[in-house]
């Protein structure tokens, strides 16, 4: 199984009384989401499964990518790691999921996919962090395919 993490481009600040759910994407964001989309959209395979956050800067990132994609309740900002690996169908899924998050969501998965002794890990907003599970001589092991930034791109 292939399991992509893409924390969200950047958004707008939240500000006291703002509902987090609402926050849009700034400029800067939408050009993060369309860069990394386009490379995205270069490496998925047909048949990938996106899964998105209900809040709006996630939205509008997914949207980046043209292409069809649910919105799932258990990606939302105050998500556990466990819920968005159990959501996404880490690791004994079929597919490739892409699921578009949060930061520490994204981050606690990741640590958690690495083994890391920290509990959680920094993901730049706009970035990926792509995963495979394999199994190798009667062993399941992860591996990290490639970590892309858009301002890499």
């Amino acid at each position: 199984m292939d399991l992509i993490l893409w924390r969200h481009a950047e958004a707008e600040d939240w500000t006291e009384g703002c509902n987090d759910l609402e926050r849009s994407l700034t400029v800067r964001g939408e050009k993060q989401a369309k860069r990394m989309a386009a490379w995205l959209d270069r490496q998925l395979p047909d048949g990938t499964r996106v899964l998105s956050s209900p809040a709006r800067r996630c939205e509008q990132t997914v949207l980046a990518l043209g292409r069809k994609y649910k919105v799932r309740p258990e990606l939302a900002p105050d998500a556990t790691a466990e819920a968005l690996l159990e959501t996404a169908g880490w690791p004994n899924g079929k597919s490739v999921v892409l699921v578009v998050g949060h930061q520490p969501t994204l981050g606690q998965a990741v640590a958690r996919l690495m083994g890391l002794k920290q509990d959680s890990c920094a993901v730049r907003k706009g970035a990926v962090w792509w995963f495979r599970t394999r199994e190798r001589d009667a062993e399941e092991q992860t591996v990290m395919v490639t970590v892309q930034s858009p301002e890499l791109l």
